[in-house]
């Protein structure tokens, strides 16, 4: 096959279907995705595979895996989809028009804190943009920025075979806690033996993730022995829900539950030893570039993240200067003794 035959031959279509599949790992799954048949999915792809020349999946009881040529073909598809996405959104925001779509992945921990103030400014410049927000664990994420279904994505940076192909821009970081409900038998203690979780529910991050592995280590500092019971889920409002209706503990980044802090719906446990902060991040394709409401969108994200670091910061200076102040105290009582 010519190249210049194959190329006026390749249409949008094709490559939309090409790239759901590889996502998916599914054509069943893609059709649903796309909202067309499975038959209609399987006909694309098999009419660019003899476009191109190429077998670009192997099918078998496993699902749809793509191929060295499907691997080879995917960056360039997916940046293809890309740059057509970006020159119909332009087009839309020049004539004021409805039709822009931006699609962006968020992990479901930071999104309650951050997406109504990036909204809220982006919305400022953009005010006829269709914005679809994809939650998910942070391998789904990356999985669907390498398809090209979503155009980038605010997570967390993973172990660097998963992020080839990516980059990462810290935005800012965030500990692990500990809370329960107000009121909790736990939070009326001030030492928390390493037992007392055996008498609750334990709520934690999925198997797999990454503040799942922070939150091993905050049990193993506090030495906790091996839980022989305890519910997964990255779910917000489960979690939350769990705590505040089951007395569960619930290991959680301290963003997802701010609200609740402030207002004394859950209180944070009295750990003995400080949690490191998890950094959170915007992860973007290295071979394409946003559209521009996408440049909009992540410029409201880094004047978010921005000020949560000088609030964050702020916060922490006031609380230093106040145990301070209260040692000071201390140590001026004494010496009048």
């Amino acid at each position: 096959m010519q190249r210049s035959l194959a190329d006026s031959r390749v249409k949008f279509r094709h490559l939309q279907c090409f790239l759901a599949v590889a996502q998916f790992g599914s054509v069943q799954r893609a059709a649903g995705s796309l909202s067309i048949t499975q038959p209609a999915v399987s006909k694309t792809v098999a009419e660019l595979e003899a476009i191109l020349g190429v077998k670009l999946f192997e099918r078998g009881r496993h699902g749809a895996v793509p191929t060295r040529e499907g691997q080879l073909f995917m960056p360039h598809a997916s940046a293809c989809v890309s740059a057509l996405r970006q020159g119909v959104d332009l087009l839309a925001h020049a004539e004021g028009a409805a039709a822009a779509t931006l699609e962006i992945g968020i992990l479901p921990t930071v999104a309650a804190v951050l997406i109504p103030p990036v909204l809220k400014r982006f919305a400022a410049l953009w005010p006829r943009v269709i914005v679809r927000l994809a939650t998910g664990a942070n391998p789904e994420l990356l999985e669907s920025l390498k398809a090209g279904t979503i155009e980038f994505a605010i997570g967390r940076l993973a172990d660097p075979e998963r992020m080839v192909g990516l980059s990462f821009e810290q935005l800012f970081s965030e500990p692990l806690i500990a809370v329960v409900r107000a009121g909790h038998p736990l939070a009326l203690g001030a030492g928390l033996p390493a037992t007392s979780l055996e008498d609750f529910p334990v709520v934690l991050p999925p198997f797999g993730t990454l503040i799942r592995q922070s939150a091993e280590s905050l049990l193993s500092a506090w030495g906790v022995p091996p839980l022989s019971a305890f519910v997964e889920v990255l779910s917000v409002s489960t979690g939350r829900a769990l705590t505040l209706e089951n007395s569960a503990v619930w290991f959680v980044p301290l963003s997802a539950v701010e609200y609740e802090l402030a207002h004394g719906m859950l209180v944070r446990l009295p750990l003995p030893f400080a949690g490191t902060g998890e950094p959170v991040g915007l992860i973007r394709r290295s071979d394409t570039q946003p559209s521009p409401a996408g440049r909009a969108f992540i410029d409201a994200v880094r004047e978010v993240a921005q000020q949560r670091m000088a609030a964050s910061a702020a916060s922490a200076a006031g609380a230093d200067k106040t145990a301070g102040a209260a040692t000071g105290k201390g140590v001026r009582k004494r010496s009048r003794k």
